[in-house]
């Protein structure tokens, strides 16, 4: 996941308001029941110590959402009486509302609920062109498209003499044309759009013949749906692609992972696990992906932040020698993902490609590991 949009939330000092709320639930009294649960969630974040400036801004914030149609919730975070960021989620949260008042904003959640469900580029291919839909879990919208040549692009039936050779030549190179064009279109429109997933539906040679043309940096962010030309994917055929995109970039990262932990020729290893060594890696900018399992046993454990995001410690003693005078308790998995993002690492849940038992194998310790980038 891309944390690049959670900047925002370290230009300011907090402590801060982080408000997860679920809006999936579309009723007569749904506007009622909103102004209620913004009342309560205000009540909330007073009891945990929030100033009455911010309660209220976030209180006017969920109430202007009295009408929303979200499809899922929103995430809401304010310091000093103004609502910093609100972002639309992917999926429901557990609860109907969670409140949190600390003194970094409780981003950790949004690895679940905002970053692994992949905006997908659906392209609907046939021999004259293209079209592009935008798919998200918010919904659906036109991309566009691209037309190829025109003429001409089918077979004929007749035997083939040679006159009829060449013709079928210049159909073979009117689709070979067609095809470049849409591999072209479509991988402008992934860069535009920034979309983590492309389908591809038609025919079957159609479809391979486009996939073999895009570039290679797209290639494992592609699948190839069985339908026939022009068969429109309904939203559950969609919703399980995305799935399974997920699934396998999150084993992929994992076995990465994995494989990293053990020390290359020179004893040095690509990985580290345990919130001591992430905290090292942090402070030395060496974090080039952050691996979270949500609630794992380490995620919740206590370290110590100063003001800059490599100011970070197990024991507050280790800030004091580090040279910061102010220090606070944070939650180990928000203090690390303040560090990647303002070091421009990404961050993945690989909850996903976990068993759905408590017996895990062969994952971080604690629930938090990084693969390191070496200076």
């Amino acid at each position: 996941m891309d944390l690049a949009f959670l900047h925002p939330l370290y230009d300011h000092q907090g402590p801060w308001a982080s408000v997860y709320v679920d809006l999936s639930r579309h009723a007569e009294d749904t506007a009622h029941a909103r102004d209620l649960m913004a009342e309560s969630v205000g009540r909330e974040l007073a009891d945990q110590g929030a100033d009455e400036a911010t309660c209220r801004a976030v209180r006017e914030a969920l109430k202007e959402l009295r009408h929303a149609t979200d499809p899922h919730g929103r995430a809401l975070f304010a310091r000093g009486g103004q609502v910093i960021l609100d972002t639309p989620l992917a999926r429901e949260p557990l609860r109907p509302t969670a409140v949190h008042w600390a003194p970094l904003p409780h981003v950790s959640p949004l690895l679940e609920l905002a970053g692994e469900d992949p905006v997908c580029v659906v392209a609907y291919i046939d021999r004259k062109g293209a079209d592009f839909e935008l798919r998200s879990a918010l919904g659906s919208q036109d991309a566009g498209g691209v037309t190829g040549r025109q003429w001409p692009v089918h077979r004929t039936t007749s035997s083939l003499d040679w006159s009829e050779r060449h013709f079928q030549l210049r159909v073979e190179n009117t689709w070979e044309h067609n095809a470049a064009e849409i591999a072209d279109a479509l991988a402008v429109c992934q860069e535009e759009t920034g979309a983590d997933l492309l389908i591809l539906v038609g025919d079957d040679r159609e479809r391979r013949s486009v996939h073999e043309r895009l570039p290679k940096r797209l290639q494992d962010r592609v699948v190839e749906a069985a339908h026939g030309t022009g068969s429109r994917l309904l939203d559950e055929e969609v919703r399980e692609l995305r799935e399974e995109h997920v699934t396998a970039r999150a084993q992929q990262d994992l076995d990465r992972f994995l494989a990293a932990r053990t020390p290359d020729g020179e004893g040095r290893a690509s990985a580290v696990e345990g919130v001591p060594a992430l905290v090292e890696a942090a402070r030395e900018h060496r974090i080039d992906e952050l691996l979270v399992i949500p609630d794992g046993p380490d995620t919740h454990r206590e370290v110590w932040i100063g003001e800059d995001a490599d100011q970070l410690a197990v024991r507050r003693t280790e800030l004091k020698t580090l040279g910061e005078q102010n220090s606070w308790a944070a939650r180990a998995d928000d203090a690390l993902l303040r560090s990647a993002v303002l070091t421009g690492a990404p961050a993945i849940s690989v909850l996903p490609a976990l068993p759905d038992t408590a017996d895990r194998q062969d994952t971080p310790v604690g629930g938090l590991g990084a693969l390191l980038r070496w200076k």
